[in-house]
């Protein structure tokens, strides 16, 4: 099904929008994409690059080759550096959008994992850890 996706930066300086079909997610366990995100895996999902264009502002980019042997530029905002999309030489007809920024990210359905070899072994949230829909003051004076 296409849809019109929409994301920004944290700060706002950048927006995209891609209209087309959303294709899937994968979560990523390599070094790199805990680095690059800060947290314990990456989710990409995948789309056209023809169909993406940039709405506001502009970009700025870090390549690197991977473990896998292939070049990949992860791009972001040049003023918060919040992540926005990665792309390949080896697959220059996609894109990968990063998910936690999509503005809706309900249409991102995961199917695969990859590099779990590299995965920690706290990736996994435990059902038995105490939840808080919004926050606990207990929780947010020791975060």
């Amino acid at each position: 099904m296409a849809v019109v996706l929409t994301r920004g930066c944290l700060c706002g300086a950048v927006r995209y929008e891609y209209a087309g079909e959303v294709g899937p997610a994968s979560y990523c366990h390599c070094a790199d994409c805990r680095r690059a995100t800060g947290s314990a895996f990456n989710v990409g999902v995948k789309v056209s690059a023809r169909q993406f264009r940039i709405t506001q502002g502009d970009l700025k980019g870090f390549t690197k080759t991977g473990d896998s042997g292939n070049e990949l530029t992860r791009h972001f905002c040049p003023e918060c550096g919040s992540p926005l999309f990665t792309s390949s030489p080896r697959h220059p007809d996609f894109y990968f959008l990063k998910a936690g920024c999509l503005d809706d990210p309900g249409v991102v359905r995961t199917t695969h994992q990859s590099w779990v070899a590299s995965r920690v072994d706290w990736a996994v949230i435990s059902p038995d850890l105490p939840a808080f829909i919004r926050s606990s003051s207990a929780i947010a004076e020791t975060g």
